[in-house]
């Protein structure tokens, strides 16, 4: 009988991260990887914001390999760790675009030789 099944929630400790995935050991023998695909549902830049070797965290299987004891994981649906990894949000253009900058721009480049020719005196 197998001691996991697909869909289980199960404590894992992060043994190793790579750039493509975390590793995990679990009891009995077992290890797992969490594929970098299976961490968010948003773009992971870098794993390393997520873990660090020696966490314990929670995961969820989403496939078994009992003759390797290997498991394939997931924590896309599971929240527990608290960090917020920010996400860069987009920058709206409003309707006047950059013509605000095109305008303004002239002048701090203005104040800032005037500072410049200052400094130098």
């Amino acid at each position: 009988m197998s001691l996991y099944k697909k869909g289980q929630i199960t404590k894992a400790t992060i043994s190793g991260i790579e750039d493509y995935g975390a590793f995990v050991t679990l009891n009995d023998g077992y290890s797992g990887l969490i594929h970098i695909s299976e961490i968010s549902y948003n773009f992971v830049k870098n794993i390393n914001n997520y873990f660090k070797i020696g966490d314990v965290i929670f995961v969820e299987i989403i496939d078994v390999d009992n003759i390797e004891k290997k498991l394939k994981l997931s924590i896309k649906n599971i929240t527990y760790n608290k960090k917020k990894c920010y996400i860069k949000k987009r920058i709206i253009e409003t309707p006047s675009g950059f013509k605000t900058l095109n305008e303004i721009l002239p002048i701090w480049i203005e104040k800032k030789l005037i500072s410049i020719k200052n400094e130098q005196k």
